[in-house]
């Protein structure tokens, strides 16, 4: 039998708190801390596909209508933007260093317009 050294009463040894006072009686044992609580994740955000839709339809316009420039004999000039199989004069290339630009931002700006537009469930 324990006694509880707060009242003095006197309890089965496999009590843990007194009966009558409610005090502890096994001070030094320390209980298991508790479970640390469960991480949630975040769900996962999906890329607005729309907006990766439009992307892809303008990259196809900027090929379809490519940026042309005089040709390399003749002093550089834009000569806007016409048709692939419609040049607006009979010499005029296509500006590669112009469509590499154009593509390229249209690229980083629909993906990063579908990340900044992203769908949250």
């Amino acid at each position: 039998m324990k006694l509880c050294p707060a009242c003095r009463q006197e309890l089965p040894e496999i009590s843990r708190y007194c009966s009558q006072c409610g005090q502890r009686l096994h001070a030094d044992a320390v209980e298991p801390p508790p479970p640390p609580p469960r991480r949630v994740e975040p769900p996962a955000n999906r890329l607005n596909v729309e907006v990766l839709y439009g992307m892809v339809a303008t990259l196809s316009l900027a090929i379809i209508f490519p940026p042309w420039e005089t040709p390399t004999s003749q002093a550089p000039e834009f000569l806007g933007l016409h048709f692939i199989l419609n040049p607006p004069t009979p010499d005029a290339i296509v500006s590669r260093l112009l469509l590499t630009i154009e593509l390229v931002t249209i690229a980083i700006a629909g993906l990063y317009g579908s990340f900044l537009f992203r769908q949250k469930p």
